[in-house]
């Protein structure tokens, strides 16, 4: 449902002028969002405003570098009006993600276009944190050095990593499979990168490659979907309503420690039996390869050694085929749990699982409905992610973005103070 104008009553009231000012502001710039460009006239007949307060709030959105005018709207009687667009030339949003065997930064415009991504495979799992946080800060403090040297300024930065976070501390508080506990990652990345004037957040890889994938919806950002992981570990991003389930302290989506293998291999967790112990990545490659082959060196990129297991299955290799059906026993064996206790309608797979979907695709869409209670998996869709590897790293900076459109007035204007009109009203 989209937010709708909010009429000024106290016109005496600053404060009340400026949250009305602000909600106006957004319900503008998220209309341009989810409708595409549009001119000024049919932004004020779409969203219920007033022409002159659209005509106020476009000017201040462009002070802001926000919006920007295209050309001109076909009309066939009087002056036609201009475009009003997002801008996506100078503010942007910063994504990066520390996983076991890679650090990433990504970066988005404000119309969801990537701007430049990096990724660095590198075996964190073996190193101290302070040394993968410099490293990720060296990546950050390149993409950040292009952004100034083009006149774009970020609005946010957003950290993921695979574990429990404090998303309000900034503390990575247990990482079992880099090896992470207590490690104040927010405060150590302000520090590398000279505390910058924008917000540095922290947040759970799994429950930001969920909020990617309902980027991906488009303007109906209502679904309940379920977004699995696919990495070394496997996290879970439980979404419902459009809205991400975190539970009582923000550790919800923990699904790789559900135990379903009795006696079954050890996690990282130290207990055996978990579930990413028996489908995770790690386990995929120590039963599909010999320990020292190169598609379990995690100093390759991960996507080219999935490529390399991918030709593997093609060619018919006898060890892949089998670690392929092994893998995809034990994640309809998790996967339908999970869809008995939540039913989305969507069932989402990315990592490496979607890099290998022709493998697993076929036995998990037939045997879930075998595992699932209710008739036809519940209605439950099963689809792979596109995003690759990018997903966590892009849902950070989606979330940044998505700050900016709830309150616009978070970045800063060109010219400075923006005065507040004396009347908003629809």
């Amino acid at each position: 449902m989209r937010s709708r104008p909010v009429r000024l009553r106290s016109r005496n009231a600053a404060a009340d002028q400026l949250t009305v000012r602000r909600h106006n502001l957004s319900v503008v710039l998220s209309h341009l969002r989810d409708r595409g460009p549009r001119s000024r006239a049919r932004l004020a007949a779409e969203t219920g405003l007033n022409k002159a307060t659209v005509s106020s709030l476009v000017a201040e959105l462009v002070d802001r570098g926000l919006v920007g005018e295209g050309e001109a709207e076909p009309a066939t009687v009087g002056r036609p009006g201009q475009y009003i667009r997002l801008d996506g030339e100078h503010v942007v949003a910063v994504g990066a993600e520390v996983n076991i065997d890679y650090l990433s930064v990504l970066v988005l415009n404000l119309r969801g276009d990537v701007v430049s991504e990096k990724r660095l495979a590198l075996d964190t799992a073996r190193m101290e944190p302070a040394l993968v946080l410099a490293r990720l800060g060296r990546l950050l403090s390149q993409a950040l050095k292009r952004l100034e040297k083009n006149d774009i300024r970020p609005v946010g930065l957003t950290i993921a990593v695979p574990g429990l976070v404090g998303v309000g501390t900034g503390i990575v508080h247990e990482a079992p499979n880099l090896g992470w506990t207590d490690v104040a990652v927010v405060a150590e990345i302000r520090r590398i990168l000279g505390d910058p004037p924008y917000p540095v957040l922290l947040d759970n890889e799994a429950n930001l490659a969920a909020l990617a994938e309902i980027e991906g919806q488009g303007p109906d950002r209502s679904a309940d979907l379920i977004l699995l992981t696919g990495a070394a570990g496997i996290g879970g991003g439980v979404v419902a309503g459009g809205q991400l389930l975190r539970g009582a302290a923000g550790f919800a989506g923990e699904v790789g420690h559900m135990r379903v293998r009795a006696g079954g291999p050890r996690c990282g967790c130290g207990r055996r039996g978990c579930w990413e112990a028996a489908v995770g990545l790690n386990a995929l490659l120590a039963a599909a390869a010999p320990e020292h082959d190169p598609v379990r060196d995690p100093s390759l990129d991960v996507e080219k050694r999935l490529a390399e297991i991918g030709n593997r299955a093609r060619a018919g290799d006898p060890r892949v085929l089998a670690a392929l059906t092994e893998i995809a026993h034990w994640l309809v064996v998790g996967a339908a749990i999970l869809v008995n206790v939540f039913n989305p309608s969507l069932l989402v797979l990315g990592g490496y699982f979607a890099a290998l979907s022709p493998w697993i695709a076929g036995s998990l869409h037939d045997e879930l409905r075998l595992h699932v209670f209710a008739g036809d998996a519940g209605g439950t869709r099963v689809a792979f992610s596109t995003l690759g590897f990018s997903a966590s790293a892009r849902g950070g900076a989606s979330q940044v973005l998505d700050h900016v459109f709830q309150d616009p007035t978070l970045v800063e204007p060109a010219g400075g103070h923006h005065p507040v009109a004396q009347e908003e009203s629809v």
